[in-house]
């Protein structure tokens, strides 16, 4: 018991640490899909891939054949597939947005939108392609 009370700190600051990327992640949308996830799925269930950024990182980079949709403009974006079963793969700079914009999107009626995990630095850092607009 001596070693709890004499290294209480320790443990409080781990148990912190481990609070923050909990909810890191529930703030995210949950885990996401990895970037070779979202590949097969484009690949397999021709998913349609939305980019929640803001125009100008957009432009800056972004998935082959996305659609650029800004996260405050996507409850009336004439973008999103009629078809609210059609998968949707939702990016943004970092996975944060794209969290936030997939809880949007299964609101509005689409259950198969996806978030990718780590958004765009985890795309660039799979060396998988990007254009830029």
């Amino acid at each position: 018991m001596s070693y709890v009370t004499d290294n209480w700190y320790w443990i409080v600051t781990a148990a912190a640490s481990g609070g923050m990327l909990l909810w890191q992640q529930l703030k995210a949308g949950g885990a996401g899909l990895s970037p070779t996830e979202a590949v097969q799925l484009i690949n397999r269930d021709k998913a349609v891939v939305i980019d929640v950024c803001e125009p100008q990182e957009f432009q800056a980079g972004h998935l082959i054949g996305a659609k650029n949709i800004p996260l405050g403009q996507l409850g009336s974006a004439k973008g999103l597939p009629g078809n609210k079963t059609t998968a949707l793969v939702v990016v943004c700079a970092s996975g944060i947005r794209s969290g936030k914009a997939v809880s949007q999107l299964k609101s509005m009626g689409y259950e198969n939108a996806q978030s990718l995990r780590g958004g765009m630095g985890a795309w660039r850092a799979a060396n998988l392609p990007v254009e830029k607009a």
